[in-house]
């Protein structure tokens, strides 16, 4: 905890922000820092609130409540209060291998379940580990720290996102020698090509810490595709243990008329063709470009966001969101209590910067599209749609149903669709020949990650489905702690 008395004496602050307007003329993070006394003051909010929620990482209703890797959040909000900053790196560091990634690109569900938060605007949980995070490295406090020595045991690590680093990173810790499979260019995975530039740093932030891994002994091979480029079946005569963390990178497609028509794509091919031309300083053969075009993007989550402000970047001449779910209520719902996530209205950055543009906020909500309109040269060049409401079937189930005398056309040259994704792409579990469940994700115990091959492991969103970057986390040293003990017969890995 913080300052006994300090959530009633002190109100909720976050760090100010560029404005939408202005930050829209570039490809940088826009929050800006926080003065140390500010910071300490927010710590000392944390109360003494017996038991801490916060980090209980529990799912309610579907939705994770408190953190999901456990971070020791009072502990180290306190630790703020009190200026020992290092201290309270070593602390967050005992349960999150890169906080300056969830810092950023984390939710925050430990705010949804703080208990001052019942009755009074949350502790900023998500900022004060985010500050740590950075004076670490400002202080020089972050560090290759290479294993003392090695087992002479090797893992094989397919996909560099969230759940194959912190999986490389904890079985690195143990002695083993590890190797990464990355079939991008570039290592980091969802990290560097499925958050944009502005959201998380790629040169100041993810290859800050790749440049750690590696000089503490990771070995990272890219433009590798296993399965493909390298035979699957040597991953098990050449490696002692392999953990699968390739994603659930199948995206939901929109099957309606007019879907074949040039001009829509799924939103990951527009952000990471985007991000690569930022690293690249050029665009290549399949940059997507929003420039000048009339855009609709098809969803309403945090990757319908990042197209948002993608393309508002780019310079789209409109831009219209299409949300199929109804709009939520300002404030918790009944049916919503305290400490789930609260399901609650609120603009993320890029639904600010379309506002600070167009007047308001670009998401359009109970609609879907009906069809594509396309040109004579087979280009799409409008988008039908339709409002609905949700209504039960004879199974009980709700399903939206079109609300006839409500179809409108959207002018669109480009259309993104952000609709999520269904699982992991198929091949190379065909080739292991392992076993799947019903969603077609890798079939392992949570907790034990075990496939039903013996040495070969599964974790985040390969095995649970599309998730959040902590759950990758959090699957990510679990898979390394029950790798490590099926290579040593123990494991001391948390």
């Amino acid at each position: 905890m913080g300052k006994p008395t300090g959530f009633i004496e002190f109100l909720r602050e976050i760090p100010a922000e560029v404005a939408p307007i202005d930050r829209l003329r570039n490809w940088d993070e826009f929050h800006l820092e926080m003065p140390e006394e500010n910071l300490r003051t927010q710590g000392a909010r944390c109360m003494d609130c017996g038991i801490p929620f916060c980090h209980t990482g529990t799912i309610i209703s579907g939705m994770a409540s408190g953190c999901p890797i456990n971070n020791l959040i009072p502990e180290w909000n306190d630790l703020v209060y009190r200026g020992l900053w290092q201290e309270a790196l070593d602390r967050l560091h005992k349960t999150n291998n890169f906080p300056e990634f969830t810092g950023r690109v984390c939710p925050a569900p430990c705010e949804g379940s703080c208990v001052l938060g019942l009755n009074n605007p949350p502790v900023t949980i998500k900022n004060i580990e985010f500050s740590i995070a950075e004076k670490g490295w400002e202080e020089g406090w972050i560090t290759p720290h290479p294993p003392s020595k090695r087992t002479g045991k090797r893992v094989a690590v397919i996909g560099s996102g969230p759940a194959g680093l912190c999986a490389a990173a904890q079985l690195n810790l143990a002695g083993h020698e590890v190797t990464v499979f990355e079939r991008a260019d570039r290592p980091g995975g969802l990290l560097m090509y499925g958050i944009p530039n502005m959201k998380l740093d790629k040169e100041q932030v993810v290859l800050r810490r790749l440049n750690i891994l590696e000089a503490e002994g990771v070995k990272f091979i890219c433009n590798t595709e296993v399965g493909k480029d390298f035979p699957a079946e040597n991953l098990l005569s050449e490696f002692d243990a392999t953990i699968l963390c390739t994603g659930a990178t199948k995206p939901r497609d929109l099957p309606i008329p007019g879907r074949e028509l040039q001009g829509i794509h799924f939103a990951m091919e527009f952000l990471t063709a985007n991000t690569q031309a930022l690293l690249d300083g050029q665009p290549g053969n399949d940059y997507i470009s929003a420039a000048g075009k009339d855009v609709v993007i098809i969803g309403g989550g945090d990757t319908g966001t990042d197209c948002v402000g993608t393309s508002l970047r780019q310079g789209c001449n409109s831009l219209v969101q299409l949300e199929i779910m109804p709009k939520p209520p300002s404030e918790r719902a009944a049916n919503n209590p305290w400490p789930e996530w609260p399901k609650v209205y609120k603009m993320d950055y890029g639904q600010e910067e379309a506002a600070a543009v167009y007047g308001d906020d670009p998401r359009v909500y109970t609609t879907t599209a009906t069809h594509f309109e396309g040109d004579d040269n087979g280009q799409v060049k409008a988008v039908h749609t339709v409002q609905v409401e949700w209504t039960k079937n004879d199974q009980g189930q709700f399903i939206p149903k079109p609300i006839p005398g409500t179809e409108k056309v959207l002018p669109a040259q480009l259309v993104l669709l952000a609709m999520g994704f269904l699982g992991p792409e198929q091949p190379l579990l065909d080739a292991l020949g392992l076993e799947r469940d019903g969603r077609s994700n890798v079939k392992a115990d949570y907790g034990q990650y075990t496939t039903s091959i013996p040495g070969v492991f599964a974790a985040g969103d390969c095995r649970r489905g599309q998730s959040l970057v902590v759950w990758a986390f959090n699957e990510g040293r679990g898979a390394a702690r029950e790798c490590d003990r099926y290579l040593m017969g123990s494991t001391d890995l948390p």
